[in-house]
């Protein structure tokens, strides 16, 4: 069965992207930062051929937009992170899923090869980020989401994966896979570069 690697992204613009790490290095700079770091992502995990690629994007009408590189774009349609991020698994042909942010710098083709790894014995696989929040969720759709998913989940707070699990029912079995971190200010940008 196809797998779909879905990159959850928002159009590079200046002054829309990267709000708190603008505040520190300017909005120029972090807009720089974060199309540098979607290109590699695209460009990356596009060439991987043990999944299909998918970018599904904000906001709607820039399904053309240059970044994107001639990819499969959809758009995210509208509502709380949870609602958009529940999209890609209601929409694309069958086959287990992973759906992953667009500012992950460390993240690499052998990240999501074990998040599809897990999905093998486990309905979902989250990877969490050392803030609380999480870069990844899958899902191996044998069945649908669990309607309660994201439920009142405490969103861009160090709340977000615990709230999230504890919008599962009983019956899923759930698995964690590697912790990686997106880069939302200086602070996270200085712990990157000194990796």
């Amino acid at each position: 069965m196809k797998r779909h690697l879905v990159i959850f992204a928002r159009v590079p613009q200046f002054g829309r992207v990267k709000q708190r790490l603008a505040e520190a290095i300017g909005p120029l700079a972090a807009m720089r930062f974060y199309r540098q770091t979607l290109d590699r992502q695209i460009r990356t995990l596009s060439r991987d051929r043990r999944w299909t690629v998918w970018l599904f994007v904000t906001p709607d009408h820039v399904l053309d937009h240059p970044a994107w590189h001639r990819a499969n774009v959809r758009g995210q349609g509208r509502g709380d992170l949870g609602r958009r991020m529940k999209r890609p698994f209601r929409l694309l042909p069958p086959g287990p899923l992973v759906l992953v942010g667009s500012d992950i710098p460390a993240m690499q083709p052998r990240h999501i090869v074990r998040a599809f790894a897990l999905l093998g014995d486990h309905d979902l696989v989250f990877g969490p980020a050392t803030d609380g929040g999480f870069w990844l969720i899958g899902a191996r759709r044998g069945r649908p989401l669990p309607r309660s998913l994201f439920a009142k989940v405490r969103w861009s707070t160090q709340h977000a994966l615990a709230d999230t699990l504890a919008t599962i029912p009983p019956g899923y079995t759930t698995a964690i896979a590697d912790t990686l971190d997106d880069v939302d200010d200086a602070n996270d940008l200085r712990r990157w570069h000194g990796c």
